[in-house]
């Protein structure tokens, strides 16, 4: 794809000089310490009891009680800043008037698509890196079990990989960094609590369509330590089906502006 790597260091650029990343960062890393530090106060509390108690002990679990609780809790911080994070990809462009300069330039409308996707992705695998000291002190004070933790930074990323996918199209639809975020949060909350349809759905399949859909359902096994090719697969037909749309939004722009 030609021209990828020039529109993806200019993204990085964007994100490093723009002050929105780092009240995004600073917001999402006080949320973080927070859920962690009261998953992890819990679990104090309840080993505490548990000295005393040889029932409560068989209960404890640093999976359930901290690990999986934590990972989570991420996922409702994603489902709120990863729409800020989006929001001005296209949306500035257009606001600008760089697109116009964009689509002239020698590069391909994939390459222009995907790059700002990297783009922004590689942004929040570094906002995911910043949440691994969290990790090295549960290793310092217990031994949790890393494949767990492994499969829910896997799981995390594949669900943030599909928030921003369709963050990048809503900012492809208008020229207002506000609007797009609002759609972006919209579409994605509305993904999140598809699955509660399948309660009053009186028609089996339609239940399990509903359960299909939601985003957060194929969260879940990853934050148990399941690594299920069904759930992978849904995100990454979800991240393609968005990268789709995107590209024929941007190609219609050589067409209607």
């Amino acid at each position: 794809m030609k021209g990828f790597w020039a529109v993806y260091k200019k993204e990085l650029y964007s994100f490093w000089s723009s002050p929105i990343f780092y009240v995004i960062a600073f917001v999402f890393f006080i949320l973080s310490g927070y859920f962690f530090y009261s998953s992890l106060a819990y679990y104090s509390m309840v080993s505490f009891q548990a000295s005393q108690n040889p029932f409560l002990a068989q209960q404890l679990n640093l999976t359930s009680m901290v690990i999986r609780p934590f990972f989570l809790d991420l996922s409702v911080v994603l489902l709120l800043l990863s729409p800020l994070l989006t929001m001005k990809l296209f949306a500035e462009e257009r606001k600008s008037g760089t697109i116009e300069l964009l689509l002239t330039y020698p590069i391909s409308d994939a390459a222009t698509v995907w790059a700002k996707f990297c783009g922004v992705l590689t942004i929040f695998c570094l906002l995911m890196l910043g949440t691994l000291p969290s990790m090295m002190l549960l290793e310092y004070l217990s031994k949790p079990n890393w494949s767990v933790i492994a499969a829910c930074y896997g799981g995390l990323i594949l669900m943030g990989a599909a928030f921003l996918s369709l963050g990048l199209f809503t900012s492809s639809l208008t020229q207002n960094q506000i609007i797009a975020a609002t759609l972006s949060f919209g579409a994605l909350l509305g993904f999140w609590i598809i699955s509660w349809m399948k309660s009053i759905a009186q028609n089996y399949t339609a239940r399990k369509v509903f359960e299909y859909l939601s985003i957060t359902q194929h969260l879940d096994p990853f934050t148990k330590g399941l690594l299920d090719t069904r759930h992978i697969i849904y995100y990454i037909l979800f991240i393609a089906f968005f990268i789709f749309l995107t590209r024929r939004r941007i190609d219609s722009y050589r067409w209607y502006g």
